[in-house]
């Protein structure tokens, strides 16, 4: 089966321009006959078809941006969509956003829709189906039809595209690292299976600071959840069986509830438990007691996307720029959970 090509793919092996290749392919007359039956027998041979899309977003741009996020529960989207919002709008551009609600078939109908001329480019987070699934075909027709993608804290490597994420590892390392140096060494880790790219990269941030400081680790104190949604039953459980003395979370109303079991259970915050949570939203202030939590900074982080998205919507010359994938640095938000 021959590769699905684009413009880009022709101008590069026949080393002329995109401009030639677009013009050949219309027959033009400034095209010399040589190059146009070259180019025109090429796209032939690869079964190349004009992307209407593509040079419909080429020729006029719509102005609009879409945003695809797995929920709206959880304050970091919500940030992440507020960063989005005001980089694009300082462009001239405005935003679409669409629920994936974790469902694969509801990301894969929400990018079909909006990529018919709707929009310039896509910024999302993949949805728990589509990583536990690994298939990323969408997302590569996509971007195979010229319209830019930049995949935002849930990200795959098998997608060619800019992104941008946060050292998740490094958060978990340094919230790991702050417990094991106040003395706790029957942590609890609640986070979500390893087909999540948060999940996995938390998991490791966890398991290398108790290496680096010799101490082991409890295998049997992770739970490793199916989703990010939340399951009280489970949660509960895994708490009242466990011997722990702290607790980390892969996001804030996963800590907040386990704060909310462990005192239903007699241990005192942060005297018998200290918790820290993954997030740093509304709940992590208002909690009671406040909770410790790994800023993410989604609103920088949609910042950042918009910039990305927006450099290649704008870019007009023939030659592709190298995708990038910025990380940025998270912060320990130090609060009433934990013994300062």
């Amino acid at each position: 089966m021959k590769r699905k090509i684009t413009l880009k793919h022709i101008a590069k092996e026949l080393e002329v321009s995109i401009s030639t290749v677009s013009k050949a392919l219309k027959n033009s007359e400034e095209i010399s006959r040589d190059t146009k039956e070259k180019i025109q027998a090429f796209a032939k041979l690869y079964n190349y078809r004009p992307n209407n899309i593509a040079v419909s977003l080429k020729n006029k741009r719509t102005k609009n941006i879409g945003v695809i996020i797995p929920d709206i529960v959880h304050h970091f989207f919500t940030t992440v969509i507020s960063g989005v919002e005001k980089e694009a709008n300082s462009k001239g551009y405005n935003v679409i956003v669409c629920l994936s609600d974790e469902s694969f078939d509801k990301e894969v109908i929400n990018m079909e829709m909006l990529a018919n001329g709707s929009i310039d480019g896509f910024i999302m987070s993949l949805s728990s189906e589509t990583q536990q699934k690994k298939d990323y075909n969408h997302l590569k027709e996509v971007t195979d039809q010229g319209i830019p993608l930049v995949l935002f804290d849930r990200v795959t490597q098998s997608v060619d595209c800019d992104k941008v994420i946060i050292d998740d590892q490094l958060g978990a390392y340094e919230a790991t690292k702050k417990l094991l140096n106040q003395g706790k060494r029957k942590i609890a880790l609640i986070t979500v299976d390893d087909y999540l790219s948060v999940g996995t990269e938390r998991t490791k941030g966890f398991i290398r600071a108790h290496k680096d400081l010799g101490i082991p680790y409890l295998e049997k104190n992770i739970l490793k959840m199916p989703t990010m949604e939340m399951e009280e039953g489970i949660i509960r459980e895994f708490l009242t069986k466990a011997d722990y003395d702290a607790i980390i979370c892969v996001n804030e109303i996963f800590a907040v509830f386990g704060m909310k079991v462990a005192k239903e259970t007699g241990k005192k915050i942060p005297q018998d438990v200290s918790v820290i949570g993954f997030t740093d939203g509304l709940l992590s202030k208002y909690a009671n007691p406040s909770l410790t939590a790994i800023a993410q900074h989604g609103e920088l982080m949609g910042e950042t996307a918009a910039r990305m998205l927006i450099k290649r919507i704008e870019d007009e010359s023939d030659d592709e720029f190298p995708f990038q994938t910025k990380i940025l640095q998270p912060t320990l938000i130090e609060r009433d959970s934990t013994i300062n």
